[in-house]
């Protein structure tokens, strides 16, 4: 028997599948289809053990379904665009379209050590333009049905990579990517309509997704009910700020108004007087990130503008402060204060000497002074009409009588704010628009896509868009008037290329629309979904979105993309989410080429529960590859004599054929492996036809595992055809089910003695045999049982008095 030598047999075998195309899936099979994805990877340049971690075991997966009788569309590509490339092509001089295709390149060869059954014949790359066309297609359409639209906003603006960023790309007040604090900016963006979706996106009915993902884009939505109302400006006629609360009925306790610092009254009614402190702050407010000033520890600082409002209600002038725990990015950028009852308001009015006011009881008293906010619901005190009402119908009458003056009435309001699309970047699609003087805005008509980019490009990080620079790109002519028109230089965020890639993969090359309508209505939607659950808020929310505004033009026959869900935790190395961004990346072609890609696979699988994620510590490799070695001269031993069955060995095999079915069903890699490593122990112990037919089913179910080395062993013992394309094994109750069991002998609650009893014992022999005990008869000395209880193949106890 010549030794496990893993590098001779993978290079083997990766040969023979790519020569056989046994990874392709067919469209037409006899066999139902399942649609099982995993979330593309960045092409970034080199696969790390995080990516062997996100993709081994949901090949794994799939692999079982195959053996399970399924025609499975397990494809793969490149979410190509990104910043990353252009900060390549400034840092390396390196065109971002070569520094993506080299690392492409590298990284399919990796995915192929691996061993992963990839049909690459599918592959979907974002950044080539029969697939960005697509991008600019799907605006278009988002366009016409006022989905997509332009509008001035404040912005998180990364001055490291000189571009804007979504709400989702900031991190703790920094870049995701570069980790550079994030400043707030005024400017002309590119949104999608995503509020539009809100309240269908916040339900996940025949969806099965994992609960904290669903959480997660719950309180992310941020849907909240309750009142929206204006207080007039005083000596502003005219001028009001509107204002959304969810506690209405604390309205008599607005003491002052707090405005955000981008608010746009703040330049109208700052007195003179005060103009200048309030300048000052609004300055710095803005180069602050929204997390950091948003931190309820925070000590909250604001200045006064000199104006007042009118609380209408109360009839008071009311004064108007800024703060900068007032976001503009929530809500209208204004909140009527009350100290009396919100703890970042109390804490704020204690610092700068401001009224303190109780308008809710808890007990519907009346109390002098609070020395803290009372937060909870309960009777509405010193509150005109409305005093004595509970909280819940207060809300809503001081709601309705708000309508009923003209100045609000109850409303619902979201935490979620339109899809900001637009980067000043290069590496991306470009929007389809070309701006003219005369017509304004005009999309670029549907032939004449796709807009590319132009790959003359100069990059050196600074001045906005590198496009704006390309004169030859710039320049075109209006599509309405034939006049002069300049093209817009901004490219889509890359999320949009990643929203609806899981309908191309059907037939990428189907030049007539995004998707082969025909092969998707035999594909989609999407069975399983794999992926990190960093993601829930960013590209699954927006996938899902996607998908509602294209069934809404047509274009799609269900409404949600993914009908299951499941994430993988996070490998942390040096104390950090593996990334190459941070530097802590660890190559998995150094164990491959010690140990083989079969033993990595494995071992990522036996790391730990898969969706809780690991340290990464490779010391535990060497044993998984003991394993292996172990199996392969197992398999290559000489066959066992002819003879009867061992029911026990028969007994592990089945129920390790049930243990490890049931745990790849529920992604339980870990507890699979450790099935097959006690399996393959049994087995060396064994002899006779049963360790034979062991072996063989070990091989079976080891193979989504480790597919390499079994596919040799199969061959090497005979086996016809792929180990890959055999049906997976059957599993028997009946042989599993144990020949003997333990049963637990008690009189009284006391455990008086252990018999061994055939399984599935029935109750009157049970205690037969356990009134023979030699120790029973001693503890009943005489006595007779009252009554038993009986648990089959646990317990027999026998009750002789009454419990005291």
């Amino acid at each position: 028997m010549d030794r496990y030598t893993p590098a001779a047999i993978e290079e083997k075998w990766r040969e023979r599948w790519a020569s056989s195309g046994l990874h392709s899936t067919p469209d037409v099979s006899d066999k139902p289809n399942f649609y099982f994805l995993t979330m593309f990877p960045y092409p970034s340049g080199e696969i790390h053990v995080g990516h062997w971690y996100a993709f081994a075991p949901p090949d794994a997966a799939a692999r079982f379904l195959r053996m399970r009788g399924h025609n499975v569309l397990f494809p793969m590509g490149f979410d190509a665009f990104g910043i990353n490339a252009e900060n390549a092509a400034i840092d390396r001089k390196l065109h971002p379209a070569v520094w993506t295709e080299k690392n492409m390149a590298h990284m399919r060869e990796q995915f192929n050590r691996m061993g992963a059954a990839i049909d690459w014949r599918r592959e979907v790359v974002t950044c080539y333009p029969e697939y960005y066309r697509w991008n600019q297609w799907m605006f278009l359409k988002l366009y016409e049905k006022g989905l997509a639209y332009r509008a001035d906003a404040p912005v998180n603006w990364c001055p490291r990579d000189e571009t804007v960023l979504a709400n989702e790309q900031v991190i703790n007040g920094r870049c995701e990517r570069c980790d550079t604090p994030v400043v707030k900016r005024q400017m002309t963006q590119w949104f999608y309509r995503i509020t539009k979706y809100a309240d269908e996106l916040l339900r996940f009915d025949g969806l099965d997704w994992p609960e904290r993902v669903r959480v997660l884009q719950t309180n992310w939505i941020g849907r909240s009910e309750g009142a929206e109302i204006a207080f007039p400006v005083e000596g502003h006629p005219g001028e009001e700020i509107r204002f959304f609360t969810t506690r209405p009925d604390t309205i008599y306790g607005a003491t002052f108004m707090v405005l955000a610092p981008e608010h746009p009254l703040i330049a109208k009614i700052a007195t003179p007087k005060r103009r200048a402190e309030v300048e000052r702050y609004v300055q710095h407010a803005r180069n602050m990130a929204d997390i950091e000033r948003a931190a309820a520890e925070r000590e909250k600082t604001g200045v006064d503008t000199g104006a007042f409002a009118r609380n209408v209600f109360t009839g008071e002038r009311i004064p108007i402060w800024i703060a900068d725990y007032v976001l503009a990015t929530y809500g209208s950028g204004a909140i009527m204060a009350v100290p009396g009852h919100d703890e970042r308001d109390f804490a704020f009015a204690k610092k700068h000497r401001l009224e303190i006011r109780e308008v809710i009881s808890p007990d519907g008293a009346e109390h002098s002074a609070l020395e803290a906010p009372y937060v909870g619901e309960g009777v509405m005190v010193r509150s005109d009409t409305f005093t004595g009402m509970r909280s819940e119908m207060g809300k809503a009458a001081v709601g309705a009588e708000a309508k009923k003056r003209g100045i609000g009435g109850p409303s619902v309001t979201y935490r979620l704010h339109d899809w900001l699309i637009s980067r000043q970047r290069y590496w991306g699609t470009p929007i389809p628009i070309v701006h003219c003087e005369r017509c304004g805005a005009v999309p670029v008509p549907y032939e004449q896509l796709p807009v590319v980019l132009p790959r003359d490009v100069e990059f050196t990080g600074r001045g906005g868009s590198p496009l704006s620079h390309v004169a030859s790109f710039v320049n075109a002519t209006c599509p309405k008037c034939g006049g002069s028109a300049r093209r817009d230089t901004d490219t889509m965020d890359t999320f949009v290329d990643s929203s609806w890639y899981m309908y191309r993969y059907v037939d990428p090359k189907h030049d007539k629309a995004f998707m082969n309508e025909e092969l998707g209505r035999k594909w989609l939607p999407v069975q399983q979904y794999t992926g990190g659950v960093e993601h829930a808020i960013l590209h699954l929310l927006y996938m899902r979105f996607m998908a509602k505004a294209l069934r809404d033009m047509g274009e799609l026959w269900f409404d949600e993309p993914a009908l299951r869900f499941r994430y993988q935790g996070t490998i942390v190395f040096k104390g950090r989410k593996m990334s190459k961004s941070r530097g802590n990346v660890e190559t998995p072609d150094v164990y491959v080429e010690k140990y083989g890609a079969d033993t990595l696979r494995l071992f990522m699988m036996f790391m730990g529960p898969w969706v809780d994620g690991a340290d990464w510590d490779a010391s535990g490799i060497e044993g998984v590859h003991r394993f292996l070695r172990r199996v392969w001269e197992m398999a290559q031993s000489e066959a066992q004599p002819a003879g009867p069955g061992d029911p026990d060995i028969d007994r592990v095999v089945h129920r390790t054929i049930a243990k490890v079915t049931e745990d790849l069903q529920t992604y339980s890699f870990n507890t699979a492996v450790a099935a097959m490593m006690e399996l393959s122990n049994a087995l060396q112990r064994a002899t006779g036809p049963s360790r034979d037919e062991g072996v063989a089913t070990l091989l079976l179910l080891l193979a989504p595992f480790a597919p390499y080395m079994t596919e040799e062993l199969w061959e090497r013992r005979g086996g016809r055809g792929s180990i890959h394309r055999q049906t997976w094994p059957a599993f028997d109750p009946a042989i599993a089910a144990p020949g003997e069991v333990t049963i637990v002998i008690q009189i009284d609650g006391k455990v008086r003695d252990r018999i061994t009893a055939p399984a599935g014992i029935s109750q009157a022999a049970a205690e037969k045999l356990a009134m023979a005990s030699p120790k029973v008869k001693a503890a009943l000395d005489g006595r007779e049982p009252g009554r038993t209880i009986f648990v089959p193949d646990r317990l027999v106890n026998f009750v002789t008095r009454r419990p005291s």
